[in-house]
């Protein structure tokens, strides 16, 4: 994907001590051997990928630009992926075609949580979601995750429904 962050996000938990050795950029296509679909795993039923299926799903939404965002921190030091969280934009006819973005897919590696690494994930998503214009940012979770989100300035709204095939 290519490497283009917003400024707000690229400012998102820097430059504090630890963080230089944990920083936060945009999926690469390397990641696959670095543990990204292993940490995917952590989160819900994700069986391994091959490396063509792995490219073959990048190349899908590196296509997509700046509408569909997937950002990562890596562990400088083991060179391993250890959090995980992915934005992507509708396009709306409502609000005068305005745009909403879309949180999926926040996970920390079980081992580090605790060091606000989803915190510095969820704020650059949406700092994306911002600069991009959207008017609002959503997100579906657990309601054992609930006061994480909270945290990171989200509200409950409505109620989420799901029909799955």
């Amino acid at each position: 994907m290519e490497s283009r962050t917003p400024p707000a996000a690229a400012d998102a938990g820097c430059g504090r001590g630890d963080d230089d050795l944990l920083p936060i950029r945009r999926l690469e296509i390397s990641d696959n051997s670095k543990g990204f679909v292993e940490l995917l795993a952590q989160l819900s039923h994700c069986p391994p990928l091959s490396d063509a299926d792995f490219r073959a799903r990048f190349a899908d939404i590196a296509a997509l630009g700046d509408d569909h965002v997937i950002c990562v921190v890596e562990d400088l030091r083991a060179g391993r992926i250890v959090a995980i969280g992915s934005v992507f934009i509708e396009r709306k006819f409502l609000r005068g075609c305005g745009m909403v973005g879309h949180i999926e897919d926040v996970v920390v590696d079980a081992a580090i949580r605790g060091r606000r690494l989803g915190q510095r994930v969820v704020r650059y998503l949406v700092e994306h979601a911002r600069a991009a214009g959207c008017y609002k940012v959503i997100l579906d979770c657990d309601p054992d995750r609930r006061a994480f989100y909270e945290k990171c300035g989200f509200s409950e709204k409505s109620v989420q429904m799901a029909l799955y095939f």
